[in-house]
């Protein structure tokens, strides 16, 4: 993958290289009493189902907790993690060496690898689907073979410090400010993969009770093997700020 360093090094400085070689998404859930990574009841693992185009088409889930002293697998909970603020305050996403070593600690061993994490799901959770939703016209822009715009929309909210970091890691180049001038002041950037160019900017939805990533992929040609790493590669990102990502939908 070839990509402009000017954007490669302030996106990588944010993402945990453990988060970044594994596949799947770890979470702790944490003591109710006070909510603190410190004293972590379990762990939970997660694997969104993407079709050919990145849409979310399904979420995999599995937990461990010493009470339960097994794995188990819940849609529920994983809803749950997204909609009831209550149980949303007691999970945190962190990377993988921190679940293998909250596992070791809650005296369960050596977490298994992810292949043999993924026998641990069973309770499926199947997403809605419907074509790409048109929000402008469909014509690719003067150059380009095509244009996609997806939607990352994530659960939790965001200190006014991390927003900062976000900002100071995705600034935008010289070129000019790519973010929209309803999102002035929130984190944006772009990144240029091959003949791919991405422009990306996050903002609050939902009378401020979510977040969503805008990502715009201008493909050049009818190559699109960049789209794929960059959507996950921003989603872990944000990950790592402590935001739950929710699902993946594409608007053209």
């Amino acid at each position: 993958m070839t990509t402009d360093p000017r954007r490669a090094g302030r996106m990588a400085a944010v993402v945990d290289p453990a988060e970044s070689r594994a596949e799947l998404d770890y979470y702790l859930i944490l003591s109710p009493a006070d909510g603190r990574p410190s004293s972590p009841e379990g762990i939970v693992i997660e694997e969104f189902v993407r079709d050919r185009h990145c849409v979310t088409v399904g979420l995999h889930s599995a937990g461990w907790t010493p009470a339960d002293g097994r794995w188990w697998s819940s849609a529920s909970f994983s809803r749950g993690m997204r909609t009831d603020p209550e149980l949303s305050g007691r999970v945190t996403p962190v990377g993988r060496g921190v679940a293998e070593a909250v596992f070791r600690q809650l005296g369960a061993g050596r977490l298994p690898a992810e292949a043999v994490l993924r026998t641990y799901f069973r309770d499926y959770e199947p997403f809605a689907t419907a074509p790409p939703l048109r929000l402008g016209p469909a014509d690719a822009p003067d150059g380009c073979h095509e244009k996609r715009v997806y939607r990352v929309l994530f659960a939790k909210d965001l200190r006014a410090d991390q927003l900062a970091d976000l900002n100071a890691v995705w600034r935008t180049s010289v070129e000019g400010d790519v973010a929209p001038p309803a999102a002035r002041g929130m984190p944006a950037g772009r990144l240029r993969v091959g003949d791919v160019l991405f422009a990306w900017n996050l903002r609050r939805i939902g009378r401020n009770l979510a977040w969503c990533l805008d990502l715009t992929a201008s493909l050049a040609t009818d190559a699109d093997d960049a789209v794929g790493p960059v959507l996950h590669e921003l989603t872990s990102v944000l990950r790592q700020q402590g935001l739950i990502p929710v699902t993946t939908e594409r608007f053209a």
